[in-house]
């Protein structure tokens, strides 16, 4: 009598605890090399909402002169609904420069919420005069 031999039992599929968590930790250091990468790209991304900001009050501000020769320090007057960028980067102060009010404005546009944290280009500004500034450690470059 012939025996027939026994099937053998397919080997066992699948990740063993030690594969999986390897893969974890290799995804845990790719994050953290690229996070700080990626919040750095969006907050220089955001900048642009603080600059169109002031840009546009800038061209307000102009427009009121030539309508009342005189500049203001009432966002009210500009037609703004809040002193609030469109994306919520950034808040307004409106300001006079050493002259007063009715010649020189200065425009300050402050990061607020996430956009604080941004230790490059804190606050921009531009006055009367179109010239441009800005505080953090790149200055001026931020323009």
């Amino acid at each position: 009598m012939i025996m027939e031999a026994s099937p053998k039992a397919a080997p066992a599929r699948g990740f063993t605890l030690i594969e999986l968590m390897i893969v974890v930790a290799v995804l845990g250091v790719l994050l953290l090399l690229v996070l700080p990468g990626y919040t750095e790209s969006v907050r220089k991304s955001q900048r642009a909402d603080g600059m169109r900001f002031l840009m546009e009050l800038a061209s307000r501000q102009e427009r009121f002169y030539a309508q009342n020769g005189t500049y203001t320090d009432d966002p009210n007057d500009l037609g703004l609904e809040s002193t609030t960028s469109s994306e919520g980067h950034y808040s307004l102060t409106v300001a006079s420069c050493g002259a007063g009010i009715a010649t020189c404005y200065k425009l300050t546009a402050t990061p607020i919420g996430g956009q604080a944290k941004d230790t490059k280009c804190a606050n921009f500004s531009i006055d009367s005069l179109g010239q441009r500034t800005a505080s953090g450690s790149l200055g001026d470059q931020c323009w």
